[in-house]
């Protein structure tokens, strides 16, 4: 191209030029200050974000984190070993109990005599008995495992133990 056919062009356009180029330099100037707003609020959300943090930096507040996860990971597996002893030691605790009341001798007034089942989670445990009578009272205490017990049980108290064992 010939540099006076350039000259001439560039002086014939040009108000239409600077024209352009005052609009160009105007969107310019908007983007900076659209950038400059949004900088502005990265600051801010950045400086929230590190608030109450010893870490000077992201990377320090990284790795803050991750001594905090690796320290409740370990926290976490030994809570679970606790509860697995808990569950175990749980299961040879009294859970189930079954009251049975009855009249043992007609003789007396009302339901004073009874049989308690007191079972863990095993079905394990004893069945005591309370035999009261106007003369005297009785008190037997039986064995069971598994829910059955060696020794002769009386209608009631397999009726306490059968109540311990469906709570």
């Amino acid at each position: 191209m010939n540099p006076s056919l350039f000259t001439d062009l560039v002086t014939t356009n040009i108000a239409s030029l600077v024209f352009v180029l005052l609009a160009l330099s105007g969107i310019l100037f908007l983007l900076v200050v659209l950038l400059w707003l949004r900088l502005g609020a990265l600051t801010r959300r950045y400086n929230a974000f590190m608030t109450g943090s010893d870490a000077a930096s992201l990377e320090g507040l990284l790795e803050e984190t991750l001594t905090r996860a690796r320290e409740q990971s370990e926290a976490l597996r030994d809570l679970r070993f606790a509860l697995r002893q808990l569950e175990t030691s749980q299961k040879r605790t009294i859970q189930r109990i079954g009251i049975v009341r009855f009249n043992a001798f007609p003789d007396t007034g009302s339901d004073l005599s009874f049989a308690v089942a007191l079972l863990d989670g095993h079905g394990d445990g004893v069945v005591i008995s309370s035999l009261y009578g106007r003369e005297e009272s009785r008190v037997y205490a039986k064995p069971v495992r598994g829910g059955r017990s060696t020794y002769h049980l009386t209608p009631e108290e397999e009726k306490a133990i059968s109540e311990a064992l469906a709570r």
